[in-house]
C-alpha cells in the first residue's frame, strides 16, 4: 500500500507514544477498522509475499536503481506542488534534481543530485491543500491505499492526474500500468523489515498507524515545524468542524523538508 511509504519509518522512530484521539478525531473507526482489516488482508496476501519475492529475486542495487527512477518521477510532481504553495527554493530544488537525475543519472536510475546536496523536498497537492488553510477533516482508511484523510482523498485525483505514469509518455495503458505496480512492490519491498517491527511493537496496529499517519501528515503541512498539537489530541481535532480551530498558516519555504 503506498502509504506506508509516507510515514511507517518516522512511525517507528519517533512516534511509538502517539497519543490516541477521541471519538471526535476517528468518527469513522468502525468503518475505518473494517476496511483496514480488509487492507491487511491483501497486503498478506498478495503484496508482502509479492514484495518478498521482488526483493529476493533482484539484487540491491538494481532495487535502488528503481527506487530512484520512481524518486526522480515524484520530483516532477513535488517540483510543481512547491511552486503552487510558492515555496521558491523546494520549486528550485525539485527542478535541479529533475535536471541533474534525469541527465547524468541516466533517466534518475542515478540519483547524482543527493550527493550535490540537493535533498529531496517532497510535497503533494494534499499538502498543498494544507498550505493553503484547508483542514484535514476525518481520518478514512481507504480500499487499497489505506491511511488518508478527507481532504488528502479529494486531493487524490489531482495527485493522480499530476503522476508522470499516468502520462501517454511512457507508453501504452499496458506498459503504464505494468510500472504502476512495479512502483507498488518497489516500495512494500522497502517496509518489509519496518512493517516487522511494527506487527511486534504495536498493541493495537490500527490505532498506532491512524495516530502516525495524522502527526506525519500535519509535519508534512507544516515543513517539520508544525504549531502545538491542540492539548485534546492529534491532529483530526484541528478539523474543519472545530470551529476553534486555528487556520494553519503556509509554512516558511526555508524549513526542514521531508
Amino acid at each position: 500500500m503506498l502509504w506506508l511509504s509516507v510515514f511507517l519509518c518516522s512511525a517507528l522512530a519517533g512516534c511509538a507514544s502517539a497519543p490516541v484521539g477521541d471519538a471526535r478525531s476517528d468518527p469513522l473507526e468502525s468503518y475505518n477498522r473494517s476496511m483496514y482489516a480488509v487492507n491487511d488482508a491483501v497486503d498478506r496476501a498478495v503484496l508482502k509475499p509479492a514484495a518478498t519475492a521482488y526483493k529476493t529475486v533482484l539484487p540491491g542495487p538494481v532495487r535502488q536503481g528503481v527506487n530512484n527512477f520512481f524518486g526522480n518521477l515524484g520530483d516532477v510532481w513535488s517540483f510543481a506542488n512547491n511552486t503552487l504553495q510558492f515555496k521558491p527554493e523546494g520549486a528550485l530544488t525539485s527542478f535541479w534534481r529533475v535536471v541533474i537525475n534525469s541527465t547524468m543519472g541516466l533517466g534518475g536510475v542515478l540519483d547524482p543530485a543527493t550527493e550535490l546536496r540537493l535533498e529531496k523536498r517532497t510535497e503533494d497537492f494534499g499538502q498543498t491543500l494544507g498550505h493553503w488553510g484547508v483542514k484535514p477533516g476525518p481520518y478514512v482508511v481507504l480500499p487499497l491505499l489505506g491511511s488518508s484523510t478527507l481532504r488528502d482523498t479529494l486531493a487524490l485525483p489531482v495527485d493522480f492526474y499530476g503522476n508522470s505514469l499516468v502520462q501517454p509518455d511512457y507508453g501504452s495503458t499496458r506498459a503504464r500500468n505494468g510500472l504502476a505496480i512495479v512502483r507498488v512492490v518497489d516500495t512494500r519491498a522497502g517496509l518489509l523489515g519496518v512493517s516487522d517491527v511494527l506487527e511486534a511493537a504495536a498493541l493495537d496496529r490500527y490505532s498506532f498507524q491512524r495516530d502516525a499517519y495524522l502527526q506525519k501528515r500535519r509535519n508534512d503541512v507544516y515543513d517539520g515545524n508544525p504549531p502545538p498539537a491542540p492539548e485534546s489530541g492529534f491532529e483530526g481535532n484541528d478539523s474543519w468542524w472545530d470551529e476553534n480551530s486555528a487556520t494553519p498558516q503556509p509554512a516558511a519555504d526555508g524549513a526542514a523538508q521531508n
